[in-house]
């Protein structure tokens, strides 16, 4: 990917495998931190590259000078051959190039459609907005995408992946002949994920160059037509997909094969920690629906629980009614006992249960903040001395927690924006764990995450299992699922319909019970 090709082999080259778009030598400097590494890289028309790499290891800040967003410390880009200066992401759109960011860009007070148009909007002779013809685009790409998504709906009361396929559509209303996906899969569905492939397969007979950013490794080795692996800031190894597999790009990401399976772990479960009985949770966006229905579940001191589901089967529902996010329109919620129905999101973090939502973005962080800042947040109030904020406690458990869940930061005073994704979700997790919770309840804990921090993430959750914490965690990965959980709980349609131990259960029978079929019965990455 790195060999420059000179211009008599471009115009002889056939034209799927033609170089659209070129870094070359590529450094990007933020402070004493280098996130990029003299990188050359090569994007093709009609294909997709497929960019691999740990969280931090440079592969969104590539991007953003690809979109731009961010301008090189050193090093240029070429454009069909051409040195160009992107200025900026108006001026990369200008040019043909468009990126769907991996953390949602999205505005919650406006609608679908002007969200779409943001920045770029379509005008009639006179000046004013063509609301319609927008309109009309919003709803092809909408229907494109197989998503029911009104125009003026807003944003905001949208659900995450319904987000993200805005975020998506945003993106293929530009007709960009470069299209970059970063993490565009985080947040959707095995059937959005499938809806989504078949657009870029689309988009490749268009000959559109798509550049794909996916945690997801066996989905994005599916898609993929050209594979590079980033590490430390550096392009170490690129191959065609056919010469690949799962092994070889952990091992290229990580140095070393990362594979977790902690099903081996010792299940010396303590006292019931958590009792859910008949909890009933009301679905926010239909009225007399319930998004919860009638569920039972007990959780143990020192236990891991999983609840996996399709979308819509009320994990996240149950999870922020249980940390006080939503109303519990019946049933008992009890930690240790207490019931925990009559407090409020503090009152309950304050009594050892704390929440690690789904959107770190929207719910987790503070923006402005700090890493610091925004790790001791939730547990300020254990650090107050003689009425004031104790500074130097404060210190001492912010980096005495940045060093378990392994953080990769320039110091707490960084600000929270600096860190890649993975590394966001980790000062989440972090901020929870800072409140010395009973009981901790993770919402897709790994979302945006790459396989190795997963791996480090699960290992941090199980330590803490040994030393008495009760975990309950929702995700849509069924690897997960099976090798980090002492117990499988299955929700369908706000009911729990089974429970597995992953020590004796197949992948085939969680699916089964969660009326998810096989991704590979779907073509979910069928290649032509």
């Amino acid at each position: 990917m790195s060999a420059r090709r000179d211009g008599a082999a471009r115009e002889n080259a056939p034209l799927p495998d033609d170089v659209v778009l070129r870094a070359v030598d590529i450094t990007k400097t933020y402070g004493v931190t280098q996130a990029l590494k003299g990188v050359n890289f090569e994007v093709r028309r009609g294909k997709v590259t497929v960019l691999f790499g740990e969280n931090g290891a440079g592969k969104s800040t590539l991007m953003k000078i690809l979109s731009g967003v961010e301008k090189p410390t050193s090093g240029h880009l070429e454009l069909d051959g051409e040195v160009i200066a992107l200025e900026s992401t108006t001026h990369a759109v200008d040019r043909g190039i468009s990126i769907i960011h991996q953390e949602l860009n999205l505005c919650p007070n406006l609608n679908v459609r002007d969200s779409i148009f943001l920045g770029r909007e379509l005008r009639r002779r006179g000046g004013a907005i063509d609301y319609a013809r927008e309109g009309e685009i919003t709803r092809e790409v909408m229907a494109r995408l197989e998503e029911e998504i009104a125009p003026t709906t807003l944003v905001s009361d949208l659900r995450l992946g319904q987000q993200q396929v805005v975020e998506i559509a945003r993106a293929l209303a530009t007709d960009a002949r470069i299209l970059i996906m970063d993490e565009p899969t985080s947040a959707l569905s095995a059937a959005e994920v499938i809806v989504l492939f078949k657009v870029i397969r689309e988009l490749k007979a268009q000959n559109v160059a798509i550049v794909y950013i996916s945690h997801h490794l066996e989905e994005a080795i599916e898609i993929a037509d050209h594979a590079v692996v980033f590490r430390d800031g550096t392009l170490v190894a690129t191959a065609d997909a056919a010469d690949i597999d799962l092994p070889w790009v952990v091992s290229k990401m990580v140095g070393r094969a990362a594979e977790y399976d902690f099903t081996g772990e010792p299940r010396e479960h303590g006292d019931l920690a958590l009792s859910i009985e008949n909890v009933r949770v009301p679905d926010q966006d239909a009225g007399g629906r319930l998004a919860v229905n009638d569920v039972s579940l007990q959780v143990r001191a020192g236990e891991i629980v999983c609840l996996y589901g399709l979308m819509g089967a009320g994990r996240t529902e149950l999870l922020e009614a249980l940390a006080g996010r939503q109303p519990v329109a019946a049933g008992r919620v009890l930690l240790g006992g207490q019931d925990l129905r009559p407090l409020s999101i503090s009152q309950r973090i304050a009594a050892g249960i704390g929440l690690v939502p789904e959107d770190r973005q929207r719910d987790g962080l503070v923006q402005l903040m700090s890493v610091g800042s925004n790790m001791s947040l939730a547990s300020l109030r254990s650090m107050v001395r003689s009425w004031f904020v104790s500074r130097k406690k404060e210190s001492a458990d912010v980096g005495s927690m940045t060093g378990e869940v392994r953080v990769k930061t320039a110091g707490p005073e960084a600000l929270i924006t600096s860190l890649s994704g993975g590394n966001q979700q980790k000062v989440v997790i972090g901020k929870m764990l800072l409140t010395r919770p009973k009981v901790l309840l993770l919402d897709e804990p790994t979302r945006g995450i790459d396989v190795g921090a997963k791996g480090e993430i699960f290992a941090l959750l199980f330590r803490e299992a040994r030393r008495g914490l009760a975990v309950l965690y929702a995700t849509s990965e069924i690897s997960e699922a099976l090798t980090a959980s002492h117990r499988v709980v299955v929700m369908s349609k706000g009911r729990v319909v089974r429970e597995f131990d992953p020590r004796t259960t197949s992948r085939e029978e969680v699916l089964a019970a969660s009326g998810e079929p096989e991704p590979e019965a779907l073509h979910i990455g069928a290649k032509e």
